[in-house]
């Protein structure tokens, strides 16, 4: 597929650790991938492991919305551009659902046990976002109808899985969170217009399978 000029340089800009640099992640999800993004709120200053939001009991710190709120999230490059350079170090955020991907999260170490699992099926996956609690999988977006549907079909649902449809986000990598760095356990491939990803069902019947048949334990997080 063609390259657009100009973006490959951004997806090769590199920090000293590697990670790109949140603005040029968030110029490629947005302007290339045509993913809905805005910036998070920060992590607390003083205690980087604390939200800086005003909610002191905050589950997600750093790796939510706040100011601007989700409805701000965009695709426009001057936008993201303009976040991102007075806010160099802003998580990313991407609303879930619309024409954006939407995503099947669960707990870090079910998640790991799950996608080996998954590999040994041979169930494609697309990209895989991992922070140090939760895996999110990326699916193609779904409805509020469709999702209900898929679970009522289900004799048993783990009830540690979360589901980000329209309406909610998920922190993209590099993000950097109360709870830690966010980043790709399975990277999307390089070079394309927008990632593929797999379709909600399939997912979650591949992971419903795979946490019960193999007695994963998922707990609640």
């Amino acid at each position: 597929m063609r390259e657009i000029p100009g973006r490959r340089r951004r997806l090769l800009s590199r920090r000293g650790d590697g990670r790109p640099e949140p603005i040029d992640a968030a110029l490629t999800f947005a302007a290339q991938w045509q993913w809905p993004v805005l910036p998070g709120v920060a992590r607390d200053a003083r205690r980087p492991e604390r939200c800086a939001c005003p909610d002191p009991e905050c589950t997600v710190p750093g790796a939510h919305p706040f100011d601007p709120g989700l409805l701000a999230a965009t695709t426009d490059a001057r936008m993201v551009r303009w976040w991102w350079t007075n806010r160099p170090a802003a998580p990313i955020v991407l609303a879930t659902g619309g024409k954006a991907p939407c995503a099947v999260s669960l707990p870090a170490l079910a998640a790991a046990s799950a996608l080996r699992t998954l590999d040994r099926a041979g169930m494609r996956l697309g990209p895989v976002v991992a922070s140090s609690a939760r895996w999110s999988i990326l699916v193609e977006p779904y409805s509020l109808e469709q999702l209900g549907e898929l679970l009522y079909a289900k004799d048993f649902v783990p009830g540690s899985l979360r589901f980000h449809g329209e309406g909610g986000y998920i922190a993209l990598p590099p993000s950097e969170t109360g709870t830690g760095p966010v980043r790709w356990e399975r990277a999307p491939l390089p070079g394309s217009a927008s990632p593929w990803v797999p379709g909600v069902e399939a997912v979650v019947d591949a992971v419903v399978d795979a946490l019960t048949r193999k007695g994963v334990s998922a707990p609640e997080l």
